[in-house]
């Protein structure tokens, strides 16, 4: 991870939560950026971490929107999907496919964001379960991972590893579900990943090889994991298709898009995010 660099429209920005330590004050003073529903639906939230989590993840949002658009923020409109999906209503025509993607997981709360390509973002943190023994939390999931992805697991040579094996995929999943728009209803299972040493990550979707995705998956930290999906604006489900201006393109400019190598995570400070 590094710091502030150019980028354009697309971005990958990451704050590390345990070090904003905001007196009552200063947490309020960043809250009072935001649209009152926001404020309120941060409000709701009972422990101070989550409240924290909630605002960082607005900010994010609020302030990539600035920088990236320029659109001040109290101009800013962003709403949700009836799956909860966050988009920008009031992006400008150049922009036609603007769309981000936040996660947050632990001591991390991230966004991406991309200009033609659908993009999702998932982090996760590696715990051991409380309770139970690795392999009797991984039965709790059973039912969301395919034989082969079970498979692999099942090879890995103990149980940190079986744990770590389980978190890649799921990471995985969930960037694809959350770059699509789609809910909890979603079939994880639907999805299968195949990959050389955990690059070359493909997707099988119902069966099929999807060569219209790609993912990358990376470390954090010691425990936490971050994966980044893109894809095609065809494959959003409908009621996020309908916020996108231009979901037929053109072949030559998706894969170019497509095909634009990852880069270095961003970190940022709250400090940062509330300069307007």
């Amino acid at each position: 991870m590094e710091e502030e660099h150019s980028g354009g429209v697309r971005r990958r920005w990451l704050v590390d939560v345990a070090r904003w330590r905001p007196s009552p004050t200063q947490f309020q003073a960043a809250a009072a950026l935001l649209p009152p529903h926001h404020r309120h639906a941060i409000a709701r939230f009972v422990k101070e971490e989550d409240r924290k989590r909630a605002l960082i993840s607005r900010l994010l949002q609020h302030s990539l929107v600035h920088r990236v658009l320029g659109i001040p923020f109290h101009q800013i409109h962003i709403c949700r999907t009836t799956e909860g999906k966050p988009y920008l209503k009031n992006s400008p025509p150049a922009f036609r496919n603007f769309n981000f993607n936040t996660s947050h997981q632990g001591d991390y709360v991230g966004i991406a964001s991309e200009l033609l390509c659908l993009v999702g973002l998932d982090i996760v943190c590696i715990s051991k379960p409380q309770g139970e023994t690795t392999v009797e939390f991984l039965k709790n999931f059973s039912s969301y991972l395919t034989d082969h992805e079970w498979n692999c697991i099942g090879r890995a040579a103990g149980s940190i590893e079986m744990l770590s094996e389980f978190y890649r995929y799921w990471c995985l999943k969930e960037a694809f579900v959350k770059a699509v728009g789609a809910g909890v209803g979603f079939g994880l299972h639907r999805l299968e990943f195949h990959h050389v040493e955990w690059s070359n990550i493909s997707v099988y979707i119902d069966g099929i090889e999807s060569r219209k995705w790609r993912f990358c998956l990376f470390k954090l930290d010691e425990i936490h994991l971050a994966s980044i999906a893109k894809g095609h604006p065809e494959d959003a489900i409908h009621s996020f298709k309908t916020t996108l201006s231009n979901v037929v393109v053109e072949d030559e400019e998706f894969y170019a898009a497509l095909e634009i190598p990852e880069e270095t995570v961003t970190l940022q400070t709250v400090e940062q995010l509330t300069q307007l």
